[in-house]
């Protein structure tokens, strides 16, 4: 639950971790700016989410002293979270942090949602994006993430049953739950995610 400032306002997540971990007020106003802009620029409430998320790991590193060259922060932020990396890999990214001096669980427990981005952006910057199909599109973009979750947990779990009660063999495994759109106008491909949050495919540029 989001606490209050010294106002007596209750402050919102993001606004407080940005403090928290002295990001500092430009990062906000880049996140207003990214979210806003128009075109190519323009950048997804997920996609802002990521970039604050992977901006925490990459500021508790530093803070603890552990190296961030490299690509190193995306890398571990991916088997933080990425539904698709296998359960040892992530214990083994967790372990590495952890031995570095990262509080992981604390860091996980700080990792914003997109809608906590949307929040932020729309009642603590009052920022908006003229569209009028955004609450739409986000609309179908949760029902996706819901069924997408859903199937995910129901097979690990069936899969996990069969290989604890010696029905099928099955080491370590990766789980990979994709619904990609073809369009059979354009040709592009893309998963509906995707294609959701960059606005439909190609067709509109196609001459």
């Amino acid at each position: 639950m989001d606490e209050d400032d010294d106002t007596g306002r209750v402050r919102n997540k993001v606004a407080r971790l940005i403090a928290a971990y002295d990001l500092g007020d430009s990062f906000g106003d880049e996140l207003e700016r990214l979210w806003t802009a128009e075109g190519q620029e323009r950048r997804s409430l997920r996609d802002l989410a990521d970039r604050f998320n992977r901006t925490l790991l990459e500021s508790a590193m530093a803070e603890a002293g552990a190296s961030t060259v490299g690509g190193e922060v995306d890398n571990l932020y991916r088997l933080l979270t990425d539904d698709n990396v296998s359960s040892g890999m992530r214990t083994e990214a967790r372990s590495r942090l952890e031995r570095e001096g990262v509080d992981v669980d604390q860091l996980e427990t700080d990792f914003v949602t997109y809608q906590a981005i949307r929040s932020y952006l729309t009642d603590y910057r009052d920022a908006t994006y003229e569209r009028s199909d955004g609450r739409q599109v986000d609309t179908v973009l949760d029902t996706v993430g819901r069924l997408r979750a859903r199937l995910r947990s129901v097979t690990e779990d069936r899969l996990e049953r069969l290989r604890d009660t010696d029905r099928i063999t099955l080491g370590d495994f990766r789980l990979f739950v994709d619904v990609d759109v073809l369009c059979e106008e354009c040709g592009g491909q893309y998963g509906v995610v995707d294609l959701l949050e960059r606005g439909g495919c190609d067709c509109d540029t196609e001459s």
